[in-house]
């Protein structure tokens, strides 16, 4: 006695990591490798780029136990499923933030544009405690010419900005995802 039942809010969390990415859970011998962790070879055509940001809560605070999936096309645009595909790129990864700080990187190649006016961009899927559902967002590179006419980033309009990664000094790019608040990330119903 003296301990809560789990109130649905609570479940995603802690089992996200066990059953997504094992090793990074310490839950060794399931995979040598958690899935996901090379999204593009070194041989994969196409810029090579870092994405670091955070998942920050409404309270500003950044989550310490988020996990993002990530989808994007090879540098012309082609999915790994699709004819043409670059072989070199899966196209697919999974990463953690980091526990004590929150901050999550991934490291790949910059996508093309998938046609139809798309910008180049990344799909993102978020979970964490208290996230029962995934949240899917897109993140877009900052000075992409595409970007004015990208269906999805003239959809969200005067917020358009919580979706676009921005390079640092150091060349990598920033992006934080906001879970509520005034700086709330774009979230996509699929």
């Amino acid at each position: 006695m003296g301990q809560l039942k789990e109130s649905p809010s609570q479940t995603a969390g802690p089992y996200v990591h066990i059953g997504c990415v094992p090793n990074f859970a310490e839950v060794t011998g399931v995979y040598p490798a958690d899935l996901g962790q090379v999204i593009a070879r070194d041989e994969a055509a196409g810029q090579r780029i870092t994405i670091k940001g955070r998942v920050i809560d409404g309270a500003g605070a950044p989550l310490l136990d988020a996990m993002i999936e990530v989808w994007h096309a090879d540098a012309n645009g082609v999915y790994a499923s699709q004819e043409g595909a670059d072989p070199h790129v899966a196209g697919f990864g999974r990463v953690a933030g980091d526990q004590d700080t929150g901050v999550f990187e991934i490291t790949t190649i910059k996508p093309g544009s998938i046609g139809d006016e798309h910008a180049p961009h990344l799909s993102l899927w978020i979970v964490a405690r208290g996230i029962n559902t995934g949240l899917h967002t897109r993140m877009y590179f900052a000075g992409d010419p595409l970007n004015a006419v990208d269906p999805v980033l003239l959809a969200a309009g005067d917020r358009a900005n919580t979706l676009i990664a921005h390079p640092d000094d150091g060349g990598d790019f920033v992006f934080d995802i906001h879970l509520q608040g005034p700086a709330e990330t774009v979230f996509l119903d699929m």
